[in-house]
């Protein structure tokens, strides 16, 4: 691997980093003494948290459930649940939102990337049976239909659009509404605004602020929600899923969700690495766990899972690999789904809440026969892509991969020692064999 190691990885000898990424072909440049500058940002702004802040501070907060469209499921509390640690409860009517205390809520997105209207035009898809009966028994109750009509009448208003739900035609209304019960396009969103011992409005509920178990349901019912949109939809080429934390990295709240988008098509990272893959199943293995044990940037470890410094990445970034034999995450047992949430959550820990990061979730999509292992790629938004990079597409990333390791694996023993994250090998404690990834062993 050492000539290819060399394009894709050099180390000129005035310390730059020259960085080529092996599955998208991204090219970045690590130039040092630029990367020196804290990762967070200070809040300069901070004022004492209300009642209020706690319960309405956005629209996914606790007292505004019905600001939301209809909710798909939720997850509750419950020590006997067989979900986590919690209790599945799915498509909880407007009537029913305050029966019981939702840790984690999957709503539809009230903004759809690609809107219902989108598959039903190009696709000729209509709703499913149970999506129907679901609709009529919604909006044959009093409740229920005020429910879908004050949140329409919060999409015409963003629209642009005078008129009101009461303006509508029964079919229009149903039409109007429908992306509620068929869309494809869904937010699972988490039940605090701020942390519950938190004292100002710095104290944001990030991922790191969960419990382990709360963590852990959280990626769950994500995974939950993946492998039902493709049940659902078999138009759908592959779902995407991802994090938006903080506004710099693309966040509308500041009140943490993830967000599941069906598309119709591959995506261009898709297209770009699976005939990398046709030619070298093992690739991932390679410039993976294998590449991280070799330069010294595996951070953690545990039974189903590895989390390594990346390369060839715009941002600083952290990749968390499944060892999973199977390489699509809804078909994994919990113990695999929750190894991989246990160290996604470790890494939020050691950043901390007041860096904007994104999370991409990567897998083999349906119908696709080459390995493409569950990963999560943690990228930390701690640069602004400037001219430079829109006149070359050669990406100047601050901090080396090296460098990230060396800030955050103190964090990790430190959280470790704390309790604060879930049992695990650190840095030099973790033994990776070769070829680790056990997806790849499949073919």
């Amino acid at each position: 691997m050492g000539d290819e190691v060399d394009d894709y990885y050099r180390e000129l000898p005035d310390g730059t980093i020259k960085q080529r990424n092996p599955f998208t072909g991204t090219q970045v440049w690590t130039v040092p003494g630029r990367g020196a500058r804290p990762l967070a940002t200070p809040v300069t702004d901070a004022r004492p948290l209300s009642a209020d802040d706690r319960l309405a501070s956005c629209a996914f907060c606790p007292s505004r459930l019905r600001q939301t469209p209809p909710e798909k499921a939720r997850l509750v509390a419950d020590a006997q649940g067989s979900f986590f640690g919690h209790r599945l409860v799915e498509n909880v009517p407007s009537w029913q939102l305050d029966d019981t205390v939702a840790q984690f809520r999957r709503i539809p997105n009230l903004f759809e990337i690609l809107p219902w209207s989108y598959w039903r035009v190009n696709h000729g898809m209509t709703m499913t049976p149970q999506q129907q009966e679901r609709q009529e028994a919604y909006l044959a109750h009093p409740d229920g239909r005020a429910h879908v009509c004050e949140v329409l009448d919060a999409v015409l208003a963003a629209n642009g659009a005078s008129l009101k739900a009461e303006d509508l035609t029964e079919r229009e209304l149903r039409e109007r509404s429908a992306p509620f019960f068929a869309g494809g396009h869904d937010v699972i969103v988490a039940r605090r605004h701020y942390t519950d011992s938190g004292q100002t409005t710095a104290d944001l509920a990030g991922s790191g602020s969960l419990s382990v178990a709360d963590h852990r349901a959280f990626i769950g019912l994500t995974v939950h929600a993946m492998g039902d949109l493709y049940a659902q939809n078999p138009q759908a080429r592959y779902v995407v899923a991802f994090q938006n934390w903080l506004k710099p990295a693309g966040a509308s709240f500041d009140h943490l969700h993830k967000q599941l988008v069906a598309i119709d098509e591959l995506g261009t990272n898709n297209q770009t690495l699976l005939p990398k893959v046709v030619l070298n199943p093992n690739i991932h293995n390679e410039y993976g766990p294998d590449f991280a044990a070799d330069h010294g940037l595996v951070l953690a470890r545990n039974e189903h899972a590895v989390a390594t410094v990346g390369f060839g990445h715009r941002y600083p970034s952290v990749e968390i690999w499944s060892t999973s034999a199977l390489d699509q995450p809804w078909r994994m047992t919990h113990e695999e789904i929750g190894a991989v949430a246990d160290l996604l959550h470790a890494m939020h820990v050691a950043v901390g809440p007041h860096v904007p990061c994104n999370e991409e979730w990567h897998h083999r999509p349906v119908g696709v026969g080459v390995p493409v292992p569950w990963r999560v790629n943690l990228k930390l938004r701690v640069s602004t892509l400037a001219g430079f990079e829109g006149g070359t597409k050669i990406y100047v990333n601050t901090i080396s991969p090296a460098a990230l390791a060396a800030r955050l694996l103190p964090e990790l023993f430190r959280a470790r020692s704390a309790g604060r994250i879930a049992p695990m090998d650190l840095g030099e404690e973790c033994e990776i064999p070769r070829g680790v990834l056990a997806c790849t062993r499949m073919r």
